[in-house]
């Protein structure tokens, strides 16, 4: 989501302290009252009124360990997520290594973890995928 103008913010600043309620300056210029009221709150306690840098400045736990996992990945394309964390030996947890996964674009192939029925089908189509019975 894009931040309010200091324009915008410094009319609505301007409007309060010219006398207007919260709620009269937020439905003049189609922003919330709350918005409004942590405006002002900034404003009071700190001095500030412009937009925050967004975003997460932190780098990722596995990023330190994202060669070594591309290579794992290229080695074992089966392996689980579970054993690609035991071979990288970091206390990440198994959400964490899906998303590096995800990030790095690599896709890994999961291990069937019960033998195919020796009968066939466990279930029988009812019909046509998308459409009604």
């Amino acid at each position: 989501m894009k931040s309010y103008s200091m324009d915008l913010r410094e009319r609505i600043l301007r409007d309060c302290d010219g006398g207007l309620e919260t709620r009269v300056v937020a439905t003049k210029y189609a922003v919330s009252e709350s918005w409004v009221r942590r405006l002002k709150q900034r404003r009071r306690e700190t001095g500030e009124v412009a937009p925050r840098r967004a975003g997460s400045r932190r780098e990722p736990k596995w990023q330190a360990h994202a060669d070594r996992l591309q290579q794992l990945v290229a080695q074992r394309p089966d392996a689980t997520l579970e054993e690609l964390r035991d071979e990288l030996d970091v206390t990440l947890s198994t959400t964490t290594l899906w998303r590096a996964l995800r990030a790095l674009q690599l896709t890994f192939k999961k291990k069937s973890s019960a033998r195919p029925s020796k009968i066939g089908r466990m279930s029988k189509s009812v019909g046509r995928p998308g459409k009604p019975k």
